[in-house]
């Protein structure tokens, strides 16, 4: 009974428990890597963007970009998981930050802990502190903490407000923000609400990335909280105003190329996916339709779809919420 009122949840309240499909079967390899060889960058990334059967696909389980040795970005296999969210790992001299874990939960044949061990090489992680946060607290983005639990020198912030405000150590949640110097990299984290709770946002200022999870993607942007989500994209727009910001990467990829065109929920084949990247155009495009509306209303652009929840949809959500406590 439990598990059917998860299914619903995630239909009805923008949000998916796993995303996970029947479809793991099939033998398949651990990971296809692509740097700079093959994608000078990530708008020309191209993605593994699922199978019309993938029952007998025998796509890899991960998808890699190697931007540099210490910048990687990862997808997950949309035959395995429709949601495919992205995970990004940041190496300074000292630390490794590793945002989300992803969709795929651990298991005997699959822990995305050991995977990128196996991709990246165990050495850094043998040597270097490995820190492990959320976006956000939706289980697409944390299935796979389990294995880094068990990790020596290995922190795991848990995807709870309790946890995150500790970490962050923002005492007046969501203003202020945070700095982490992962050993020559510096890292600025910002609280984000509006999507979720215990959204953050994580600035990369080596890369000049802005990585905002399922706050701000090319996708069907879900937006619970209304007032803090306006609040969140006008704090970014102000951070991007005062930093200079290459890339806003989310945690999937939902668009087709056709301007506010994006592929149903449960899609696992996206053919003429839009580009993961999206741009501080598009972060102010959306600030300024969000501080004109004066309603909750759905607000379509050209790179992404954002839509308020409704009643029923944040009330499931609160229910998935304490169930998943």
């Amino acid at each position: 009974m439990k598990v059917k009122v998860l299914i619903t949840c995630l239909f009805l309240s923008g949000c998916s428990a796993t995303g996970m499909s029947n479809f793991s079967v099939v033998e398949r390899e651990l990971a296809r890597i692509h740097d700079i060889t093959s994608a000078p960058n990530l708008e020309t990334v191209p993605w593994m963007h699922g199978a019309q059967r993938c029952e007998t696909s025998k796509q890899p389980t991960l998808d890699v970009f190697k931007h540099d040795s210490r910048s990687t970005v990862i997808r997950q296999n949309k035959c395995l998981t429709f949601e495919a969210p992205f995970s990004y790992v940041l190496e300074g001299n000292d630390k490794i930050l590793v945002i989300d874990t992803g969709a795929l939960p651990d298991g005997v044949d699959f822990s995305y802990a050991q995977a990128l061990r196996a991709v990246l090489g165990k050495a850094a992680f043998e040597t270097k502190e490995t820190i492990v946060i959320h976006s956000h607290s939706h289980s697409d983005h944390h299935q796979g903490d389990s294995g880094f639990r068990v990790l020596q020198n290995t922190q795991v912030i848990s995807p709870n407000m309790t946890q995150v405000q500790n970490f962050v150590g923002v005492s007046n949640w969501p203003n202020g923000q945070y700095q982490l110097d992962l050993g020559e990299r510096l890292i600025t984290i910002l609280p984000t609400p509006g999507h979720q709770e215990e959204a953050i946002t994580v600035f990369d200022h080596k890369n000049k990335w802005l990585i905002t999870g399922d706050t701000l993607y090319p996708g069907l942007v879900y937006v619970k909280d209304w007032e803090a989500y306006k609040q969140s994209i006008a704090k970014l727009t102000k951070f991007a105003q005062q930093n200079d910001v290459k890339y806003i990467l989310g945690g999937h990829i939902e668009m087709t190329k056709t301007h506010g065109k994006y592929y149903p929920i449960g899609s696992t084949y996206q053919p003429n996916e839009a580009p993961l990247p999206l741009s501080v155009v598009d972060l102010y495009a959306l600030n300024e339709a969000l501080q004109k509306s004066e309603n909750e209303q759905q607000i379509i652009l050209k790179s992404f779809v954002i839509q308020p929840m409704s009643l029923l949809q944040k009330s499931i959500s609160n229910l998935f919420k304490w169930l998943t406590n």
